[in-house]
């Protein structure tokens, strides 16, 4: 936890004495809480964070809002998305009732119908 500790203190805080975490460092925190046998509480104290804070940026990674690295034992959903032909012609758009649902476990993110492919990627993978 020492190193942990050492690079905290380094990391540049706003005017209100809060950490300024950056986005990629929060989606790292994010992802170590996937991996295997992790729990919120234990990945929050070795960053001195508060649990609550974490679950909040696991909520947002949910949403779509963080991209979460690959790391080692994470339980990532494969996803493979293959570029459309160029002379394709675009299918036509689904009605804006139309939804479709990302799975993972229990938790479901329902998405527009129209949401573009690289998206529904990113989203699935941040499961």
């Amino acid at each position: 936890m020492g190193a942990t500790s050492e690079f905290l203190a380094r990391m540049p805080r706003r005017s209100d004495g809060k950490r300024n975490w950056p986005l990629e460092l929060k989606e790292r925190v994010v992802a170590e809480t996937l991996i295997e046998g992790a729990t919120v509480n234990a990945v929050a104290k070795r960053y001195e964070l508060i649990p609550s804070t974490l679950s909040d940026w696991r909520r947002m990674a949910r949403q779509g809002k963080l991209v979460l690295p690959n790391l080692d034992g994470m339980d990532f959903v494969p996803v493979q998305i293959e570029e459309a032909a160029a002379s394709m012609a675009m299918p036509p758009v689904a009605a804006p009732s139309s939804t479709l649902d990302v799975i993972k476990g229990d938790v479901t993110v329902r998405l527009d119908a129209t949401t573009p492919a690289p998206r529904i990627s990113e989203i699935a993978a941040a499961l």
